[in-house]
């Protein structure tokens, strides 16, 4: 019955306890015991596994958005997914990640150490935000992240060519410097005025900070964007004395509709005009010699110009005289051959009631007087070594461009302004120009410029002195310049490309993106040869008209081909929409105007402002809104007297008299609008 077991290592227990032997019958019984101890044991790990990976599960969320090693997610308050990221230069290593409070924190990626942070921020309580940061500490190679875009429509960016209102993304397009470039040049590029915002109609909205070597990217195929950060092989600089790593930060945020969200941004985000331009630049129109005379101008034609103005009824807010009245590009003193008598034409104009603003930009060319002097003086952007000038290539041909970060040139450049404004009693001036496209690949400037941009941006602080009744062509960060802001030059066609179906698409675009004193160039464009619909030395008349109605709708108008090149059926047709721009737009456009400097909201409204729960209006590229009671819809097409017209839900009086009372959004086919007449239709209280 008891039996002594041998011991171990080749011992004998001689007093060991006595053990019961088991019998056949009871091995399958220890065996299950051991296999259930086994599961047991196996069940445990599992369940502390299981309690792990919740723990992780819920260390990679915060608040609305789900993090995981190839991106993350941002739910809205109802649980769809509005907005989605993926991190394409590299993966996080979850297990380097931990989470502080409002802040989820990763150390390490699959290629080394980063700095990624996501920071939690509720500015309102139906509003919420993301600081995102993905920084390399080891590696100067670039950082990329991917939105996806294909489930909303999107806004912003930057001024293009061909715009397209939402934004429509085609092709596919390696990720390259988001600077200011002079799109009539570079039709490709991104536009003069820019600013790194984007709005979704998923009532989501993302803007990349300004420390970003920013570079945008994009595949239609993918339905994605791409926002990349580097320095390799790009116009960015890191600042003085530190690695070139890059660093691609941005902030995301979720509401509960588009119109409040951007609110939201404009409000945190965005600087904001000090003061309103002078009440006559709203009021009446601007009269520019450049797409009438050109180069051409001289004292004679300025005097009939103005002339004409006065004999055919309009009123003016102010002449532009335009390019070429010095002898040289860089000076500031008129032509004596084509102005002999300077002061003397000053003095008539001003007794007329005329007041008058002249061009300027920032080169000056080689052959002008003054190069040698801003040579000595240091005044001149310079090639990389800061030995040489760098020379630059423009429209009016090659020279050296001013340093706008060097107080020096500042000064040089503002105080010959304002000796033109003292002598001739000139009222202000247009700043041509200040796109990045104008500096070399290379520079050195007298201040340190990580992002080329800044360039623009300084100068288009050369206005602020003269801003009541300035006007710039390019902008970054510049909305607080207090200035109207001009579209580039048009074209005198129909179409999308910089033609008249392009003005509401960029005026919609430079809104959101904070630009609310906009001049939508010329009436009837620049008129250049083998850009002109039907080849003649006049725009189209038919275009001419409608883009005269469009026009009179804006926050301010601009002639240069007069209405009296036509006919008197033209004049009376401009006579009439000049007094309509008066009465009816202009008060609106300055009450509104004046709550820009509180708020930024836009002037000129895209239809989805007050109808955010309506897919169509997010698609409607025609028609736009003066604050939220004033809906215009012009014909743009050549030949057409009749247009369908979107109404938002509201009770609507058209200009014809006529009563909409719809609880719903309504469809106009093929609504009648005579050649001499634009839609616009008033909202009832």
């Amino acid at each position: 019955m008891y039996q002594v077991v041998p011991g171990g290592a080749g011992g004998t227990i001689t007093d060991g306890v006595p053990i019961k032997k088991i019998n056949k019958e009871s091995r399958p019984l220890v065996g299950a015991g051991v296999l259930g101890l086994v599961l047991v044991i196996a069940a445990v790990t599992a369940w502390c596994y299981y309690i792990a990976s919740l723990r992780k599960a819920d260390l990679l969320k915060t608040e609305l958005l789900d993090l995981n090693k190839d991106g993350f997610l941002i739910r809205n308050q109802a649980g769809g997914i509005v907005f989605k990221m993926a991190f394409r230069s590299g993966t996080l290593d979850l297990d380097s990640c931990s989470k502080e409070g409002v802040i989820l924190r990763c150390s390490r990626s699959n290629a080394g150490r980063v700095n990624f942070f996501i920071m939690t921020v509720k500015p309102k309580e139906t509003v919420m935000c993301y600081r995102v940061r993905w920084e390399e500490l080891e590696s100067d190679r670039p950082v990329e992240h991917a939105m996806a875009y294909n489930e909303s429509h999107w806004y912003g960016g930057a001024e293009t060519a061909v715009q397209n209102w939402p934004v429509a993304i085609s092709g596919q397009q390696a990720p390259k410097p988001f600077v200011t470039s002079d799109i009539y040049s570079n039709r490709h590029d991104f536009g003069g005025i820019l600013e790194r915002y984007w709005l979704s109609s998923n009532a989501t909205a993302i803007k990349i900070n300004d420390s970003v070597p920013f570079h945008l990217g994009w595949n239609d195929t993918e339905k994605t964007m791409y926002f990349q950060a580097r320095y390799q092989d790009s116009p960015y600089k890191p600042l003085p004395g530190m690695p070139p790593y890059a660093e691609l930060s941005y902030r995301v945020c979720v509401g509960p509709d588009v119109t409040s969200i951007h609110k939201v941004m404009v409000r945190r985000y965005f600087p904001k005009p000090n003061k309103v331009p002078l009440e006559a630049m709203f009021r009446y129109p601007i009269w520019s010699t450049w797409a009438l005379h050109k180069k051409d101008i001289n004292e004679e034609k300025l005097l009939s110009y103005a002339g004409n103005i006065r004999k055919h009824g309009f009123n003016c807010s102010h002449i532009e005289l335009d390019d070429r009245y010095t002898s040289g590009y860089g000076e500031f003193e008129f032509d004596p051959v084509k102005f002999p008598n300077a002061s003397g034409m000053f003095h008539k104009l001003k007794a007329d009631g005329f007041l008058v603003s002249l061009w300027t930009h920032p080169f000056v060319n080689y052959d002008s007087a003054n190069f040698g002097l801003c040579l000595e003086k240091d005044l001149f952007v310079m090639e990389p070594t800061g030995q040489l000038p760098a020379l630059v290539r423009w429209w009016n041909g090659i020279g050296g461009i001013l340093d706008f970060t060097n107080p020096e040139a500042r000064n040089w450049f503002t105080s010959h302004l304002r000796a033109l404004r003292s002598k001739y009693g000139i009222s202000s001036f247009k700043l041509d120009a200040g796109e990045t496209n104008y500096l070399p690949w290379q520079f050195r400037t007298k201040a340190h410029l990580p992002d080329p941009s800044t360039f623009t941006r300084r100068y288009t602080e050369m206005a602020i002195p003269f801003n009541e009744r300035a006007e710039l062509r390019s902008g970054y960060g510049s909305q607080n310049i207090s200035c109207f802001f001009r579209l580039i030059d048009r074209d005198s066609v129909w179409g999308y490309e910089l033609g008249l179906k392009s003005i509401i698409p960029t005026v919609l675009t430079i809104s959101i993106l904070g630009y609310q004193f906009i001049l939508p160039d010329m009436i009837g464009g620049n008129a250049y040869p083998n850009r002109t619909y039907g080849n003649g030395k006049l725009p189209d008349r038919e275009l001419y008209i409608r883009w005269l109605e469009l026009s009179a709708f804006m926050p301010s108008m601009q002639f240069s081909i007069p209405p009296w090149e036509y006919d008197a059926e033209v004049v009376s047709i401009a006579q009439r929409f000049t007094a309509l721009h008066e009465t009816l737009v202009a008060p609106r456009v300055l009450e509104l105007a004046g709550e820009v400097l509180n708020t930024g909201d836009p002037i000129i409204r895209p239809l989805w402002w007050i109808a955010t729960g309506d897919e169509t209006a997010y698609r409607v590229d025609s028609q736009f809104l003066i604050g939220d009671d004033l809906m215009v819809a012009p014909v743009l097409e050549p030949g057409k007297q009749e247009r369908d017209i979107y109404l938002p839900a509201g009770h609507w009086r058209s200009y014809k008299g006529e009563r909409y009372e719809n609880k719903e959004p309504m469809h106009l086919t093929d609504y009648p609008v005579d050649l001499d007449e634009i839609a616009y239709f008033l909202w009832i209280q």
